[in-house]
């Protein structure tokens, strides 16, 4: 058994979602059994044993295809024979002749009762080995159990065989049948009953500490089609159902951005669960084939090694909007978790039911998230043509937005007053749409901010924490505002929070968390976070000119003039003309009293830069 559990669970679930849509192609139907194993009830014998050689050929084929220590093997056993079916329960002597038929398989292998072997010689070509009669627990009579031999250069093998005996079992058999004709296959997937409980993640090791309301972690579902091109469904999935929980205001949920970074990656669920202060995890996978889409998903409470749920879907793409809802009523339901008013309908809601459109824009959110300026540009495309297939897809909208805003940053295109234009008329359109998004809201504030009309700034970024209360994005926006006009608790306070809810968060929050440590007086918590926001921009996650400058001020306002004269003269080794004429443009420094911005000015001088 490998140690990833979490891996062997997304295999395994893919496995069965296989071995489901077999059954139903050869007749059959899957019965989940309480014990360890899966039913099958199958319309004949023939059906039966054609569905399981089935199976165990795609399954080698599989395998060819995966390394050796992620390959499984499964074992299935055949029986005909008696059964009691009880509120979709089946059990009786049928059941258990199977199970223990199962168990003399060999893995990867077919083993069948006497009774399917006297069913099924005269009309399918195989071959069989004759194991004998088993003594088989709680039936009284011996059990003839055979091995099916399936390769061609075995048809009309018949190994080891006792005749009169078979002859014998055979009339007693007959007379017990005649009662009901069933047919059960079993598959003992060992691997995913028996394995272990992992290890429990350990509170008192966790980075953050757990939250009072329920707290999750929805990971990146796994695309098991291994075609890139389809790595859209899974990115759109986990993305509809972290903006979903987000809307419920008795939850913490974790942001996106920072599960993706354990996208593609064997990681346990101890080690999410500790490195993101949360008590439960939701993993899953998705495979699209044809029109068809199959997932799985499971829900783990990390802090006790145990599996909620664990679920697999086998649908039509038209049915995954509904399907995300259902998973995520799952999730509420197992946490019990109490919906306040209005968050029924939020986290129902719906902001396509157009599959085209949809698969559009998430794969442009795939494109996006791997942040440059080609990936923004090729992103904003794919946005583009799915609100023209569905002009009120509000999700869409809001993210086209946000590629126009990146596309305004300097070099990233030759118009960038264009860009802007098309982000505040998007954020006017989307209102208008849906006035209960919380990403509507937050990006209208930020319209408002950078229209320098505060107050509704401000307003807009209240209302987006209200509908989404664990919005980490909203949340450094209304931090933005409120540096400007001088809250400096307030951005602190509202920048911890988004880093809690998002722990891999982008090094721009520090900028904003510092400068709210430093117009506090809080000067020794400051110089640590800008000195953490200084190494991130030495490995390119910010500018390193602005990172200096912050510690530039924030030495000289403590009265060490000689370490802020060393980092002047690191920004004037990067730009030799810097001066404050460009003050504006930097993080933290966009204050509406001048009195603020004076404050800082003057201590930048007294440091030696020039005005």
């Amino acid at each position: 058994m490998r140690d990833d559990e979490a891996t062997t669970v997304r295999d395994i679930a893919a496995h069965r979602v296989l071995i489901t849509e077999i059954i139903q192609q050869h007749h059959g139907r899957v019965i989940d059994s309480p014990g360890d194993n899966i039913l099958a009830e199958f319309a004949s014998v023939v059906d039966a044993v054609n569905g399981a050689i089935k199976i165990q050929e795609e399954i080698k084929r599989s395998n060819a295809d995966t390394p050796i220590d992620r390959r499984m093997e499964f074992r299935i056993g055949i029986n005909l024979g008696d059964v009691i079916e009880e509120k979709e329960r089946i059990y009786g002597d049928g059941v258990n002749i199977a199970a223990r038929v199962e168990g003399l398989a060999a893995g990867g292998g077919i083993a069948i009762s006497g009774i399917v072997y006297d069913s099924i010689k005269d009309k399918l070509s195989l071959g069989y080995h004759y194991l004998g009669e088993q003594n088989v627990k709680n039936i009284p009579e011996p059990v003839r159990i055979y091995r099916l031999l399936t390769e061609p250069e075995d048809v009309g093998k018949l190994v080891g065989e006792k005749k009169t005996k078979a002859r014998k079992w055979l009339w007693a058999a007959t007379g017990a049948i005649a009662i009901i004709l069933v047919m059960f296959v079993i598959f003992a997937i060992w691997n995913y009953y028996f394995r272990p409980p992992f290890e429990p993640a350990s509170v008192e090791k966790m980075a953050f500490p757990l939250p009072e309301k329920p707290s999750i972690a929805v990971l990146p579902f796994n695309d098991l089609s291994n075609d890139p091109a389809q790595d859209y469904i899974a990115v759109g999935i986990t993305e509809n159902i972290i903006t979903a929980l987000s809307n419920i205001s008795d939850m913490f949920v974790i942001a996106s951005d920072s599960t993706l970074t354990y996208k593609g990656k064997l990681v346990k669920i101890q080690q999410v669960s500790e490195e993101l202060g949360v008590r439960y995890v939701l993993e899953g996978s998705t495979q699209k084939s044809g029109n068809r889409v199959r997932v799985t998903a499971q829900l783990i409470d990390a802090t006790t090694g145990h599996y909620l749920w664990s679920e697999k879907y086998d649908r039509d793409l038209q049915d995954l909007f509904s399907l995300q809802d259902e998973i995520t009523h799952k999730i509420i339901v197992e946490l019990q978790v109490k919906l306040a008013e209005g968050e029924q309908a939020r986290v129902s809601q719906k902001s396509t039911t157009n599959l085209e459109a949809w698969s559009y824009a998430n794969r442009g959110l795939a494109i996006w998230m791997r942040i440059s300026k080609e990936n923004n540009s090729k992103a904003m495309e794919l946005f583009k043509q799915a609100v023209e297939l569905d002009p009120n897809y509000v999700w869409a909208w809001v993210r086209l937005a946000w590629t126009h805003v990146m596309a305004a940053n300097p070099g990233w295109s030759q118009s960038p007053s264009e860009h802007y234009k098309m982000f505040l008329e998007i954020s006017k359109k989307v209102l208008a749409m849906d006035e209960y998004n919380s990403d509507v809201h937050a990006l209208l504030g930020l319209a408002y901010l950078m229209q320098r009309e505060l107050e509704k700034a401000i307003a807009e970024g209240e209302k987006a924490l209200i509908l989404g209360p664990t919005n980490a994005q909203a949340h450094v926006l209304l931090a933005v505002s409120m540096n400007d006009v001088g809250r400096f608790d307030d951005a602190i306070r509202l920048v911890e929070k988004a880093m809690r809810l998002h722990p891999y968060y982008p090094a721009y929050y520090l900028s904003w968390l510092g400068g709210g440590y430093r117009m506090t007086g809080r000067y020794e918590d400051a110089l640590s976070v800008y000195n953490q926001l200084l190494d991130r921009s030495l490995k390119g996650e910010f500018p390193v000119i602005d990172a200096h400058l912050y510690l530039v001020d924030l030495y000289a306002v403590i009265g060490k003039e000689d370490e802020a004269r060393a980092h002047a003269a690191e920004i004037f080794k990067i730009e030799p003309e810097f001066s404050l004429k460009r003050i504006r443009s930097i993080n933290t420094y966009d204050y509406t009293d001048p009195a603020l911005l004076e404050r800082r000015l003057k201590v930048l001088r007294k440091a030696g830069i020039p005005d």
